[in-house]
């Protein structure tokens, strides 16, 4: 059976997601990255926030710091890239300007520690992971913030860890509960290919598809714009109703009161676009609802920290065996 790691390598990117602040991803990404440090493959690291604080701006916490190794890549800000303790050398200067300045990568030739301040929209991100393929990068590790999931999104990255812990709540069953949700978004499985091209084209809107596969748009910009008057008229034979934007607990709350709710597939780009409440979710599908996404990302492993910064530590074992 493949290690974690031996599994991380066979990705061309991976993000590494906490489910709340303080869940520990930087433990995480350290692990990753040591662990990543005798292989034979060229890694590279970014953030899409900013990752290697020592402490925490929020909690005022203390925070680990982001170990690089020699040979691995990484891009920061040119203010964060003079913070950084160790010997590197300058490879890309970006013509993009964000508050903290261009963005840098850099080699590493000696282990240290670097403070991570990526670019913070998903486009430049995307950017950043191709350009460190050019540079030689087998794999682009980008580490989340503040319990941001888009970066997570399989348009972006191929994989994804995700950090749970007792930051979310202190009750075990609480954290479980809110870990298994989005687990279970994550593992959404995808449409058939056949409508897969058609609908991937689609960047906004809401589309009804009949049994033939016809397209027809339902003249509603996005889901968000819902309100108590608005009616969705579907097409006859309608099989399919996808959604290219953002969905919330209004859509799903509307649908799950229609009579055609079991007859109806909804469809999303993917996980990181739904963003209803998991009790609404639950009442949808209770209802008979299903959905499914364009695209799906590989879920590798689930990390678990059991102590908050509030200060309460939960049982370590009781929690990873409540999560399995």
């Amino acid at each position: 059976m493949k290690s974690i790691i031996d599994k991380i390598l066979t990705y061309n990117s991976l993000s590494i997601a906490g489910l709340a602040k303080n869940t520990g991803k930087t433990e995480t990404l350290n692990y990753v990255l040591k662990n990543l440090r005798c292989c034979s493959s060229k890694i590279a690291v970014t953030s899409i926030g900013v990752d290697g604080e020592t402490i925490d701006a929020v909690t005022a916490t203390a925070k680990p710091e982001i170990l690089v190794f020699p040979s691995m890549l990484f891009t920061t800000t040119e203010r964060h890239y003079k913070m950084s303790r160790l010997t590197s050398e300058i490879l890309d200067i970006s013509t993009q300007n964000t508050p903290l300045g261009r963005l840098l990568t850099a080699k590493a030739h000696s282990c240290g520690k670097v403070l991570l301040s990526g670019p913070s929209d998903t486009t430049s991100l995307k950017e950043v992971i191709t350009k460190n393929n050019i540079l030689g990068a087998n794999i682009t590790i980008v580490d989340g913030a503040l319990s941001r999931l888009s970066q997570a999104s399989p348009c972006i990255t191929d994989a994804v860890i995700l950090a749970t812990g007792a930051a979310i709540s202190a009750n075990i069953k609480q954290i479980v509960r809110h870990t298994k949700y989005i687990c279970d978004l994550v593992n959404l499985t995808t449409i058939d290919n056949c409508f897969l091209q058609k609908l991937s084209v689609i960047n906004k809107g809401m589309y009804a598809i009949d049994k033939e596969g016809n397209i027809f748009d339902l003249g509603i910009h996005s889901a968000l714009s819902l309100n108590s008057e608005t009616v969705i008229a579907l097409p006859k034979n309608t099989i399919m109703l996808f959604v290219a934007g953002a969905i919330t607990d209004k859509l799903l709350s509307y649908l799950k009161m229609q009579t055609y709710i079991k007859d109806i597939l909804l469809v999303v780009r993917d996980f990181t676009k739904i963003f209803a409440s998991l009790e609404t979710y639950l009442a949808f599908l209770q209802k008979g609802g299903q959905i499914k996404v364009l695209y799906q990302t590989k879920l590798l492993a689930l990390t678990v920290n059991p102590v908050a910064p509030q200060g309460y530590v939960l049982n370590s074992n009781e929690i990873q065996n409540a999560l399995k």
